[in-house]
């Protein structure tokens, strides 16, 4: 069994950030489950583009208020708490926070806790370069 406090994992490598998003994995594929799952927090205002072109992520909204737009079809949809939105053809997407968002996420293949945004949007798999 694996039990872990959030809390206790937000000043260890395992809080990933940048200047408008905090990533906390509290799961990672060295833990053997088969996915990752990230607690993760959007800045106010901000607004981020991704692409991940090999993972899936699904992600549930906890607090805060925004909204998410799939750069293929132009389709908008806002996300408040109690909404999910699954990635599940590799979506290219823009995702912005009106309000802090504080998002559960889960991703498979699972990520190692090393990945850094490419300029794609995308995670790289871990036998590939950055």
């Amino acid at each position: 069994m694996i039990v872990r406090d959030f809390h206790e994992l937000t000043d260890t490598d395992r809080a990933v950030s940048d200047a408008e998003w905090t990533s906390v994995r509290m799961l990672l594929a060295d833990d053997g489950m088969g996915f990752s799952f990230h607690i993760t927090t959007l800045k106010a205002g901000s607004e981020h583009e991704f692409e991940y072109k090999n993972h899936f992520e699904s992600v549930y909204c906890m607090s805060g208020k925004g909204s998410i737009t799939d750069i293929a079809t132009g389709e908008t949809h806002q996300i408040r708490p109690g909404v999910m939105y699954a990635l599940n053809e590799h979506d290219r997407h823009i995702l912005r926070a009106e309000e802090e968002l504080v998002m559960a996420c889960c991703f498979n293949p699972p990520v190692t806790g090393t990945e850094v945004h490419r300029a794609d949007g995308s995670y790289a798999l871990p036998d590939e370069a950055a």
